[in-house]
């Protein structure tokens, strides 16, 4: 079994394991970590019925008191209604500061139990056993926690770090291959923004194939920015690469339609293309990342206009009093922040 630990600022620490298989032992992992009596299991209509009786069981034999909440499956479901829904649910099941939530589903599960959790009694520690890709290889560590808002994605949140993160890659076999894609656009980001060699591997070979050593990268990857820089001051903002203009993107289908990895993907070319067209990235550079999202089976184009999406990221979180902070890469597996003024972002993806 893999391990790695993010340390972070308040001395909290994420334990977070990595093994096929491992599903079955969470009960135990979380038994030998915590002496709560209750437990809030939260998950979603798609996951619930394939795991969600399993972990329950796993659960009350470590002696846990277990009640679940079950959500209709989605993004659409990623909202302030929702998330009071959950954190009332907590309130009704006589949770305590003693007790736990489990976040078991993907990114938008970890999303919301996670900021429930930061929430209820000001504060309870939580799980994150995520099942899809996205979810493993980045949403469930940091700690990054939200809803997201009509006017924008993920605008409504705190920082909240789980106690733990399982993932079991075998759980991915039950992913439709379209939420396998999804993931694969979060793994796409890490390889361009920091690791070359894992942008080749993708380049070059199966990522089916290199699952767990991939998944484990791009944890790794992570737990290092964080730990650096937990609040998004300054390097942490490196992980948007592609996620400005892909937030955009989701905003103009109302969070529906083009999915989370789908729309980063798009964002990824969107603003390489800008910076290799002015210079400041490499030659080849979009097509290079192209080729690996269609080889991905993700799409590298959206039918909204540049100016429209544009429009859309009025609502982004990196904006300033000035512009927004655009993630770019110089080349791949390297990158950096540059902030642009708001009169000269049409300039800067070409637009007159």
């Amino acid at each position: 079994m893999k391990q790695l630990s993010v340390n972070v600022s308040d001395k909290s620490t994420s334990n977070i394991y990595i093994e096929n298989g491992l599903l079955a032992k969470a009960g135990k992992i979380i038994g030998e970590k915590f002496n709560s009596k209750k437990v809030a299991l939260v998950s979603d209509t798609n996951v619930y019925p394939l795991y969600g009786d399993k972990i329950k069981a796993q659960l009350e034999n470590e002696g846990y008191e277990v009640y679940t909440y079950v959500y209709p499956a989605g993004e659409a479901s990623k909202n302030t209604t929702e998330l009071v829904k959950i954190v009332e649910f907590m309130a009704q099941s006589g949770l305590t500061r003693e007790d736990i939530a489990v976040a078991l589903g993907g990114g938008v599960c970890g999303d919301m139990v996670g900021f429930a959790a930061s929430v209820f009694l000001r504060g309870i520690e939580f799980v994150q056993i995520p099942t899809s890709l996205l979810a493993q290889v980045d949403s469930s560590v940091g700690g990054k926690t939200a809803v997201d808002l009509p006017q924008g994605k993920n605008l409504c949140g705190a920082f909240h770090q789980p106690s733990i993160v399982i993932i079991d890659p075998e759980v991915l076999s039950t992913l439709s291959e379209h939420f396998f894609s999804d993931g694969m656009g979060e793994v796409i980001k890490y390889g361009c923004i920091k690791s070359a060699s894992l942008f080749e591997l993708l380049e070059n070979g199966d990522a089916k194939e290199n699952l767990t050593d991939i998944i484990t990268e791009c944890v790794s990857i992570k737990r290092q920015v964080v730990e650096n820089d937990e609040k998004e001051h300054g390097e942490r903002a490196l992980l948007n690469f592609g996620h400005t203009c892909g937030h955009a993107i989701e905003k103009l289908y109302n969070f529906e339609t083009v999915s989370h990895g789908e729309a980063v993907g798009i964002g990824m070319v969107m603003i390489t293309r800008a910076s290799e067209r002015l210079g400041i990235t490499e030659k080849g550079t979009t097509n290079r990342i192209i080729k690996v999202l269609e080889k991905n089976n993700l799409k590298t184009y959206d039918t909204h206009s540049d100016k429209e999406i544009i429009s859309a990221m009025s609502g982004d979180k990196k904006r300033t009093g000035t512009g927004i902070k655009f993630v770019m890469i110089d080349k791949i597996g390297s990158s950096f922040i540059n902030p642009i003024r708001y009169e000269d972002i049409n300039k800067t993806f070409g637009i007159d």
